[in-house]
């Protein structure tokens, strides 16, 4: 089975256009170890996006400031126009009944396994996760997705393949590319923004969105109903960049505010989405990415590299709370066990990926985070361990690039920045003191860690959209900083 990167696309008669099922939002290859993975599937009505649908509508929804915390008898709020449905809009995908099935082997060994054919899942917004477990580690396989309606007859394949994270002793060179802030209304390009193929040059071993992946609150169609929310994720992700990017590209991915339910939200936050809930949000979620059971997890990539994902909206307290040893955003369970996995890890390079600053600085308004003075308690706590077992930070959310080192403990981090220049904004903070590195453009964050004579060493590079590197730093094993390259506009 060879490997083919794009979508493949098998037609039928014309007699049976109506119940064939299609691929239009390809495949997305998640969450990979050394021996496990999950590869993401959805059968679509049509091959691609409506790009002749219908425009959304203003309609009752004004301002999501505005929109009342009760239900209404249009679940849209006047967005879709009457007499249509989601499926007739611009850039719908909307889902279609229908089974797949995973061919899979290593590659070069005529070896290969076959699923059942397995339904998809119409509560699910008709996607399908494939978790293989079993897999040998640093072995690439070739896959194929096939779909299939009532009959027998295949009608949409993706074929692709990826390779498995390196034995833990293993000293391999790890690269992987870091995003945050994702919004439709900011692209820089119509087939998906810039930083898609700019990425896809460097050939990653994976990527990791850090959150915002949609914006279920900003612009039409305010995601005031689940069937908006899975709108937003199914548009994004039939663009053909994104198609390309994650047909071929290891994913993880964190969700922050903006694509779990409403800004800066928690749990018990007054509902400022009519129908749409934040259970609605978190079960949309798992529906459309590749996850694990808990959205805060490891993988380990070799010998001198671990990585840590950490959730930040489902356990914490209400951002006003007074801060003091019960306020949180990371919740008891979730500390215990990222004090406890740390500890254990023999990894050179520790890196933690927030979808939120946990060092800064901040804006001098934002009170969401760790890097706030209304969180500093568990805030203090968490960069003490950090400091200690030599942890290196990675942060989302913010829509400057930066890098930043702790003036009481050294903690390092940095920020990936929003994906456009548009979508990009400069930090409003009076002391800068920790800031080394600070830019308001988009693009995204890279990372190799590699050997050099035997010698592990990490690069974090900050890139602007089209790929150029403007900021470059290196680092030994105790994060001493080997060399720095700032490049001047």
């Amino acid at each position: 089975m060879k490997s083919i990167l794009a979508a493949v696309l098998i037609c039928t008669s014309a007699s049976s256009i109506q119940s064939q099922p299609y691929m239009a939002n390809g495949i997305k290859i998640g969450e990979v170890t050394s021996t496990t993975t999950i590869i993401w599937s959805r059968l679509t009505r049509n091959p691609q996006r409506n790009l002749n649908g219908v425009p959304f509508l203003l309609g009752q929804v004004v301002a999501r400031a505005e929109m009342p915390n009760h239900s209404s008898s249009d679940p849209y709020w006047g967005q879709v126009p009457e007499g249509k449905t989601l499926g007739d809009m611009v850039n719908a995908v909307p889902g279609a009944a229908g089974a797949v099935r995973l061919t899979y082997g290593p590659r070069g060994t005529g070896v290969e396994k076959v699923t059942e054919w397995e339904p998809v899942n119409e509560d699910l917004d008709f996607t399908h996760h494939f978790k293989l477990k079993g897999l040998e580690p640093g072995t690439t396989y070739d896959f194929r997705v096939d779909g299939r309606g009532s009959e027998d007859e295949i009608t949409a394949s993706v074929e692709s393949h990826f390779s498995t994270a390196p034995p833990r002793n293993d000293p391999a060179q790890v690269s992987f590319t870091v995003v945050s802030c994702t919004r439709w209304k900011t692209m820089d390009h119509p087939d998906g923004n810039n930083v898609y193929p700019a990425m896809s040059e460097l050939d990653p071993d994976f990527f990791v969105h850090t959150g915002d992946a949609v914006y279920y609150d900003h612009t039409h169609p305010y995601a005031t109903h689940i069937d908006l929310a899975r709108f937003r994720w199914q548009r994004m992700h039939a663009l053909p960049r994104l198609l390309d990017f994650h047909n071929r590209t290891i994913s993880y991915f964190i969700r922050d505010d903006h694509d779990t339910w409403q800004n800066d939200c928690w749990p018990g936050q007054e509902n400022r989405m009519a129908n749409f809930t934040l259970a609605d949000g978190q079960q949309v979620f798992r529906e459309h990415l590749p996850m694990s059971p808990k959205t805060y997890r490891t993988t380990r990539w070799g010998r001198d590299l671990q990585v840590w994902f950490s959730e930040g909206r489902d356990y914490r307290s209400p951002n006003p709370m007074p801060d003091g040893p019960e306020k949180t955003i990371w919740g008891k369970e979730q500390m215990a066990w990222f004090k406890k996995s740390v500890a254990a890890s023999d990894a050179t390079f520790k890196i933690l990926i927030s979808p939120s600053t946990i060092v800064g600085p901040e804006h001098i308004s934002k009170f969401d985070n760790h890097a706030n003075p209304n969180f500093k308690y568990e805030g203090d706590i968490i960069r003490d361990f950090l400091a200690k077992h030599n942890v290196v930070v990675i942060c989302g959310d913010r829509h400057w690039q930066f890098s930043s080192k702790d003036t009481r403990t050294g903690v390092l981090e940095y920020g990936s920045g929003a994906m456009t220049d548009v979508h990009s904004t400069m930090i409003n903070n009076a002391d800068l003191s920790m800031i080394k590195y600070v830019n308001p453009v988009g693009g995204f964050l890279s990372v190799t860690v590699q050997r050099v004579h035997d010698f592990p060493q990490a690069v974090f590079q900050h890139h602007d959209e089209h790929g150029k590197v403007l900021n470059k730093e290196v680092l030994d094993p105790n994060l001493t900083l080997l060399g720095r390259s700032i490049t001047k506009e």
